[in-house]
């Protein structure tokens, strides 16, 4: 019998690439979203419910009665005031673990958090030390405690996608590929940052592995980051871009430059006037965020992909977007 598999949040950017995958595997999928797909052909298999709905989310849930659950459904901005306006992660979640407790067909279900639980840069003492520094990642902190302290009937494991990249990816790394593309990134100095960024071909396989086939003892009730080794620093990695794209290499500017651009960013924001830099954006451009991936990598093995075949085929979509 095909696998069924419901997504919750398969509208997104990485919702949308799963279904794909799970499309192209011939298993039978199901969206749960309240913003259309990304793709028209993806429509048929989406349902428009809030995950905060219990009586609607239960009803098509029962109407499908999946084998596995894929949670990526979320509030993901980072301009809520407080974890109050973050309740699709806390009260979404809480209604999945009812649903599956009460039709009792799931056999996994997958919960995708954040690597925000802790904040950029620190360095937490193990997989249950959280540091967050926004309301966002308090959510999720919160959200990770409602999964971990519940009596879900199904297998589970949680997920931290770092920062994920690829075709159907939005801010802020589609904005990094594009201002790379219009010749308008400038290395920041000597200061940029190295991070664990995740290519989505690989992100997808390695979801896919701990839903669908990962063995019970190696997933049961653990914590994975999502992503690739290396990690990558940004300028190595916008110079690739560069190269790929027209045989060039991105300009050097002083860093002081980058700390005006940031201090006016900040004082368009209070004016709720968009700029591409702020101070937050900079903190990020130059603080390194290496992540663990050991845990992940000795269930999933290594990846099928390299950067720079992702970063091909990136460009090519864009192209192909534009």
């Amino acid at each position: 019998m095909k696998k069924k598999i419901l997504v919750t949040g398969g509208s997104g950017f990485i919702g949308t690439n799963v279904i794909n995958n799970f499309i192209d595997k011939n298993y039978e999928v199901v969206n749960i979203d309240t913003a259309p797909p990304k793709i028209p052909n993806h429509v048929k298999y989406w349902r428009n419910v809030d995950i905060r709905d219990y009586k609607t989310l239960l009803t098509e849930v029962q109407n499908f009665l999946p084998d596995y659950i894929l949670h990526l459904a979320a509030r993901t901005d980072l301009n809520g005031k407080n974890i109050d306006e973050y309740n699709s992660n806390t009260l979404g979640t809480q209604n999945i673990i009812n649903i599956c407790n009460e039709i009792k067909t799931v056999k996994r279900v997958l919960f995708a958090s954040s690597m925000l639980v802790n904040s950029v840069g620190s360095s937490p003492l193990s997989l249950s030390d959280y540091s967050p520094d926004t309301s966002y990642g308090e959510s999720k902190v919160e959200m990770e405690r409602v999964i971990i302290t519940s009596k879900l009937k199904a297998e589970w494991a949680i997920i931290r996608p770092t920062s994920i990249w690829g075709p159907w990816f939005g801010e802020p790394y589609s904005n990094f590929f594009y201002f790379v593309i219009k010749g308008m990134f400038v290395h920041p100095g000597n200061r940029a940052c190295t991070k664990t960024y995740g290519y989505i071909d690989n992100s997808v396989f390695q979801i896919s592995t701990l839903l669908l086939t990962a063995k019970k003892t190696l997933i049961e009730g653990k914590i994975f980051y999502i992503g690739d080794k290396p990690p990558i620093n940004i300028s190595d990695w916008a110079d690739e871009i560069s190269m790929q794209n027209n045989g060039t290499r991105n300009k050097k500017v002083y860093f002081w430059v980058f700390k005006v651009a940031a201090l006016i960013g900040d004082l368009l924001k209070l004016a709720n006037v968009k700029f591409p830099m702020t101070s937050f954006r900079l903190k990020n451009m130059t603080t390194d965020h290496i992540l663990p991936l050991d845990d992940l990598y000795n269930v999933v093995g290594d990846n099928f992909f390299t950067r720079i075949q992702g970063t091909k085929k990136t460009l090519k979509w864009i192209k192909n977007q534009k």
